[in-house]
């Protein structure tokens, strides 16, 4: 009897969708699911009549598949991933493959390839954005481990990811953990580009006075001109999308707490592991937070004030410069993931390609955009590109934006909007520009209560001051 030829355990609605994608590109799947009943579920109802074939015990599925096994576990990051492992490894022989595809932290995922090569297995911690819909039609992956094991599931997750151009958005990223590191710094960006769209209409709403079908025909219009992408699309549709049972924008009757799964705070904490600034994506982090404390918020409302200007421009104008404002921030969230990347690389030798990144980003994942293209040519051009802010295309782009970028956040700051991630961007961009920052008085400052030392402008050495003489 013939085998199949990839497994996939978890079916939650990634798992199923990505079951149905590899199925219907020629490759006979076989599934499983802790429990049978989503397994039944799934196979007589999307799965149907496909060359899909499930399993009710973990001996079954392993033994259904073709050798060298290659499976796909889609479950909870964590715990969950280590008791799935746990749970087929005396099943597995030398050479299958064990595929992580769920957002896992990315040093997990080097203790999990470094403890089951010692029975040669080999682990491909693959990162997948594109959600539902991606799953099921092409994601964006990112899959890093052995490069032989990746030469061997390379066929399938080449076709089932998305395309640009016949080209596909999927490569090799790097050994180890590589493949989920890239996927955290992929999702940092997207925390910082969601929060400064979240900023944008919070200005469009309460500094205008705009509806939510109003800022969606904007978003719109912005999304078929230079902020096209996924995620300004989106919004697009859900500002304009109605509750038939109120007749009011559904936006409106959504609790303002968001949530997070952990990869945003990851990519904030690695950046100061390694030494990187992101105060973009720090700040959409922070903003999450914030959002969490809704019942402190709605207490403090009653007794914290703010000014009490109004807006006294015009609407087109200020639209205007908010276009502009989100258009710079975005480039400087994206600049901020890209720079972590490029030391990341380097402390974790991962060898990381940015202009490969940057060309699977542009399909199937939730931060594509059209910024990308240029982003990849940026990195082919000079892969050890230090900044984009550096480079002619994006220093011309954002000199012209800078105008109304510092209009809308000190719009902003004055009407008493909060736009955590706008100004971290400014600042940014403002800091990186500066040849001198004011660390000199700090570095003072630690030498005169701790004797740390400081260097000097005009001399070479290490120098200390007796400060209290």
């Amino acid at each position: 009897m013939a085998k199949q030829s990839f497994g996939i355990m978890g079916l939650a609605v990634m798992g199923q969708n990505l079951a149905l994608n590899v199925e219907s590109k020629g490759f006979p799947t076989a599934v499983y699911n802790r429990t049978g009943a989503r397994t039944k579920e799934f196979i007589e109802a999307k799965g149907e009549g496909k060359n899909i074939l499930p399993s009710y015990t973990v001996e079954d599925f392993v033994n259904s598949l073709e050798t060298p096994r290659k499976i796909l576990i889609m479950v909870k990051a964590g715990p969950p991933v280590d008791a799935v492992i746990e749970q087929i490894r005396p099943l597995l022989a030398r050479g299958d493959i064990i595929i992580d595809g769920g957002n896992s932290f990315f040093k997990d995922t080097e203790r999990r390839a470094e403890d089951l090569a010692k029975d040669g297995i080999m682990y491909i911690g693959t990162g997948i954005s594109g959600g539902e819909y991606g799953a099921l039609h092409g994601p964006c992956i990112m899959p890093g481990g052995q490069g032989e094991a990746y030469r061997l599931v390379e066929p399938l997750l080449t076709e089932v990811a998305a395309k640009v151009n016949g080209d596909p958005c999927c490569t090799y990223i790097g050994p180890r953990g590589a493949g989920h590191y890239v996927k955290m710094v992929h999702n940092g960006i997207e925390y910082g580009v969601m929060q400064l769209i979240a900023e944008t209409y919070d200005l469009m709403k309460n500094a205008l006075g705009l509806s939510a079908q109003e800022m969606g025909e904007i978003f719109g219009k912005w999304n078929d001109g230079d902020l096209g992408s996924y995620l300004v699309e989106i919004t697009a549709d859900i500002l304009v999308m109605m509750d038939e049972e109120t007749n009011k924008a559904i936006v409106d009757l959504i609790l303002d707490k968001a949530g997070q799964k952990g990869t945003g705070k990851w990519t904030s904490q690695d950046a100061l592991d390694v030494g990187v600034p992101t105060p973009t994506i720090t700040a959409a982090v922070e903003a999450r937070i914030l959002s969490a404390f809704k019942d402190e918020r709605v207490a403090a409302s009653e007794v914290l004030s703010g000014p009490q200007k109004k807006f006294a421009g015009t609407k087109g104008e200020l639209i205007n410069r908010l276009h502009d404002a989100l258009y710079a921030s975005i480039i400087a969230s994206y600049a901020q993931g890209m720079v972590l990347l490029r030391w990341a690389s380097k402390e974790y030798d991962y060898s990381l390609n940015l202009s490969d990144i940057a060309r699977i980003w542009r399909g199937g994942c939730i931060i594509r955009s059209k910024l990308l293209q240029p982003i990849r040519e940026a990195f082919s051009e000079e892969p050890d590109l230090p900044n984009l802010l550096i480079t002619p295309y994006f220093r011309q782009l954002v000199e012209k934006l800078q105008e109304n970028w510092r209009h809308t956040v000190q719009t902003a700051n004055a009407l008493g909007i909060p736009c955590l991630a706008m100004s971290a961007s400014l600042a940014y961009f403002d800091s990186y520009r500066r040849g001198r920052l004011p660390a000199n008085l700090i570095q003072a400052q630690r030498d005169y209560f701790g004797a740390h030392t400081y260097e000097r402008v005009d001399k070479e050495g290490v120098f200390h001051t007796e400060w209290m003489g």
